[in-house]
């Protein structure tokens, strides 16, 4: 067996926000990857668009610096549980992993979603308390909720005797003593490599690669990302493919890639241990191996766990389809659709017995919404329905349902509020706290129906001074009805523009989400309704102009700003018989019966019946 002891593979593992990405800025920094004089953006890693706005990670990605003569490959891996089937694939890749914990917040949903990922497959972590110089800031303390988390998943003897390092990757300094305040990330490289096992394997054996990642360039076509398990590989040596459903095909590797600092650098040569980035193998798919022609030997792949939550994608058939968008029809829905499948492995799709609709699965309402809000940009205009779970059912016939842990930080005076709003919802309560800093901390069990549409309401419910964070926990015995949304919607009456005195006119009715001079069609929601019905308004209505003249009528319209809800909001407040619009441009919400002379006859029908 050899190893490559001037080599580490580690990816940094952790819950949102407890800053992966500024950490990983830090070492790229003080390895000496950018010049003296070189301008860095914030959170480098973060190279897309939706993750630099949104301040969180989407995809995996990865960088390697140089400390001394070590090559330190970094996979810099998403926080977001729904974003989990990334995480797992990157740690088939590494041998250590490095997991990142807020010395203030602890251990949260995700932490405890990752680091079982990280010891089922064997790994042993490093421990980064991060944000040392936090106010309020409790490494002790955290550490003991830590050894208490690793016991509880059953981490045997090795792993839980975990090396320790502080740190503030704002500030750039790492110790192993929690009261240092300031220095530099060495002793976090010394701990990575004297804790972080080197690549072990044959590197005269018969070749293989174990692709975990697929990127796409529109020059090359599909790149695929992978780690060399054994042998060497040479630029456009020929190789073997073993696919996912155990068939063959011959391919040719075309260009060979390894990874120094944030570029991909093109190498002759790769062998056991590397990172690689490869081009050349057309239909090349995440999980597949490749492999010497003489000795074709498949690896195992990583079970990605299945989709909770699925939702319809369809056709725009609103007035307005086609104005707006650039791709439109159902067969540049369905090809982008199921290219988006490709290289995102815990999405499913799926066509229906409607040409115009395709139900896309996913592992929670973030993980979708990313795929609108980029399809979004890239032009497309569809609709999508209301977000709906993913039911199962048990050897004896019964439903079973997703069910999510939720861990709440609240200010004390709310948690009362928040205890009888989630126990409509069917969540049962777990663990229950109380912080230094006068912030309660709340564990619930709650299905991921009960999530649907609280976010909002959770927000309003502490004065937006709570923080919520759920994680998928496996399925149970279907918990009953939930009550859903109680208000209804205000629905526009007639095709036209917004005028301000419809909309003054409206106002008083409910919360309006359009403003003024805004093209609206008759079906179109335009506000909320206070009222358990949807109530029908005219928000086109003119004044009608005379010249008679009265005291009072003829006052300044007052118009109350109004709410514009993001796309996460819309999803969360359609019902089921609405939609949300999407196009470059605009996001609406609509019923999916436009014609209010027909919903009300099919309203008339539901009584009736």
């Amino acid at each position: 067996m050899d190893k490559r002891e001037n080599l580490r593979n580690v990816a940094i593992i952790a819950h949102v926000d407890h800053g992966k990405t500024t950490l990983v800025d830090q070492l790229l920094k003080q390895s000496g990857v950018f010049r003296a004089n070189e301008t860095v953006a914030e959170r480098v890693m973060d190279s897309g668009d939706l993750e630099r706005e949104r301040g969180i990670t989407i995809l995996a990605k990865n960088t390697a610096v140089m400390y001394g003569d070590t090559k330190i490959n970094i996979v810099d891996t998403p926080g977001h549980a729904d974003f989990g089937g990334e995480v797992e694939r990157i740690l088939l890749m590494v041998d250590g992993v490095v997991l990142l914990v807020d010395a203030f917040e602890g251990c949260m949903p995700q932490t405890r979603f990752v680091l079982k990922k990280a010891l089922g497959l064997g790994k042993k972590p490093l421990v980064v308390i991060n944000k040392i110089d936090r106010d309020g800031a409790r490494p002790a303390e955290v550490i003991d909720e830590l050894l208490d988390l690793f016991i509880e998943l059953g981490a045997d003897e090795d792993q839980l005797d975990f090396p320790v390092v502080y740190a503030s990757g704002r500030d750039g300094y790492s110790s192993l003593d929690p009261e240092a305040r300031s220095g530099d990330m060495k002793p976090l490289f010394e701990a990575i490599l004297k804790y972080v096992p080197a690549p072990e394997g044959d590197l005269d054996g018969p070749l293989q690669i174990l692709f975990s990642n697929i990127d796409y360039d529109d020059y090359t076509g599909r790149i695929g990302i992978g780690r060399v398990e054994r042998g060497r590989v040479k630029n456009g040596q020929a190789v073997t493919i073993c696919k996912t459903d155990g068939s063959t095909t011959h391919a040719r590797i075309g260009k060979l890639f390894q990874f120094e600092g944030l570029h991909r650098v093109e190498h002759d040569t790769a062998e056991m241990g590397d990172l690689i980035a490869v081009t050349g193998i057309p239909d090349l798919n995440i999980g597949e191996t490749a492999c010497d022609p003489e000795c074709v030997e498949a690896l195992p792949f990583v079970r990605i766990d299945e989709p909770t939550i699925s939702m319809l994608f369809m056709v725009n058939n609103s007035p307005f389809a086609g104005k707006e968008g650039k791709f439109v029809t159902s067969r540049n829905l369905r090809d982008r659709l199921f290219k988006e499948v490709e290289t995102n492995v815990s999405m499913r799709v799926r066509e229906t017995d409607s040409t115009d609709a395709f139900e896309v699965s996913g592992r929670g309402e973030l993980h979708l919404s990313i795929l609108i809000e980029t399809m979004r940009r890239q032009g497309f205009e569809f609709a999508v329905s209301r977000p709906q779970v993913i039911y199962k059912e048990d050897e004896n016939g019964n439903r079973l349902e997703p069910m999510e842990l939720l861990m709440i930080e609240v200010p004390e005076q709310y948690v009362g509020a928040v205890m009888e709003r989630l126990g409509s919802r069917k969540a049962e309560i777990v663990n229950m706290g109380t912080r230094d800093t006068g912030m309660s901390h709340l564990e619930f069990r709650i299905p991921s129906r009960g999530l649907m549409g609280y976010r909002q309401q959770f927000l309003s419910d502490t004065n937006g001074n709570g923080i919520m964070n759920s994680v998928f926990d496996g399925y149970e015995p279907y918990k009953g009805e939930i009550p859903q949304r109680t208000q209804g919607s205000l629905v526009c009456f007639e095709t036209g523009d917004t005028s301000s005195y419809g909309l003054f006119n409206a106002q008083d009715r409910g919360t309006l989400f359009v403003g003024a001079g805004v093209p609206v069609y008759e079906g179109m929601i335009v506000g909320e309704s206070p009222k358990s019905e949807d109530i029908s308004v005219n928000v086109c209505k003119k004044k009608h102009v005379t010249n008679m003249r009265a005291s009072g009528s003829d006052e300044a319209l007052r118009l109350t700003p109004p709410t514009v809800l993001s796309l996460e909001q819309s999803l969360e407040f359609i019902n089921d018989d609405e939609l949300v619009e999407v196009t470059p441009k605009n996001i609406r919400l609509r019923k999916i019966v436009l014609s209010h002379e027909q919903r009300m006859k099919q309203a008339a029908k539901k009584k009736q019946g």
